[in-house]
């Protein structure tokens, strides 16, 4: 029988759609030369909003600032534990402006913002979890971004190592279930950190390469729900095996720019 699951109410922040585009590529997703249906897009990112909302969830609204079409992926932005702001530090310099609006929105808010002095894309790399902090590095954050991180929130950092281009940030490859598991793509990892992940997490839910190049991986859980790509049906059954309840939502607009769900999606954790 499937474990019974508990669902935690979440308060999300968002980015409309309004100047997404590919403009540039930073990553193998990205080729400027394909088109992006913004009207698509727009509708595809509301109903992801309206979907939240109807699980119970909150969810927040940085404005879009033009010239920069990659805001919409908010998760980047920032990693919030407890109520305190570690920024954001782009590798990528046509990024770089995006940190600004997201510093002011959380300062307008009432918090404190760190900016990093290395680089560091927030939940692109940085996943809290019920005990650690799980950090990617390999292709954007870098591993004195994860030193910062663990002096500034005094949370155990674990550095994960990503080695698939494919898969360029940690949120592509992972993401937490619960306080207590995860589920991930064991090949998108060096050997080590895959040691480390199935120590830390023995009865995590392992995904395939296909579950994961359907972006499966880049999916936000509330504890039971799982808001998921629904190209991702293998992935879906087995968490549904698991006692989750499988949500699709359908971000393929954004897929070109490797991104989904996830990407689009910064958790504030009061």
């Amino acid at each position: 029988m499937p474990e019974t699951r508990v669902r935690r109410r979440r308060r999300f922040l968002v980015c409309e759609p309004r100047h997404f585009a590919v403009q540039y590529a930073i990553n193998p997703w990205m080729h400027p030369d394909h088109q992006v249906d913004v009207d698509l897009a727009q509708e595809q990112w509301r109903t992801l909003i309206d979907t939240y909302r109807e699980h119970g969830h909150t969810v927040d609204t940085v404005p879009p600032a033009p010239g920069l079409p990659d805001m919409v992926f908010a998760a980047n932005s920032a990693v919030v534990v407890e109520g305190r702001v570690f920024g954001s530090f782009f590798h990528a310099p046509e990024r770089r402006p995006e940190s600004d609006h997201y510093d002011m929105w959380f300062k307008a808010a009432g918090y404190d913002v760190h900016r990093p002095e290395s680089i560091s894309e927030g939940e692109g790399d940085l996943i809290p979890t019920g005990r650690y902090l799980l950090a990617g590095t390999g292709f954007r954050t870098t591993r004195e971004a994860h030193r910062e991180v663990q002096e500034f929130f005094g949370v155990p950092v674990i550095s994960l190592t990503l080695v698939d281009p494919y898969f360029y940030h940690l949120d592509t490859a992972l993401f937490v279930l619960d306080e207590d598991n995860i589920c991930y793509y064991p090949e998108a990892f060096s050997p080590g950190s895959r040691e480390v992940l199935a120590r830390l997490f023995p009865d995590a839910v392992l995904a395939t390469r296909e579950d994961a190049m359907t972006f499966g991986l880049n999916s936000v859980s509330d504890g039971l729900h799982v808001f998921i790509a629904p190209q991702a049906e293998a992935l879906s059954a087995r968490l549904a095996e698991r006692g989750y309840v499988p949500v699709p939502v359908d971000l393929s607009e954004f897929h070109k720019a490797g991104g989904g769900i996830k990407c689009c999606t910064q958790e504030i954790r009061s």
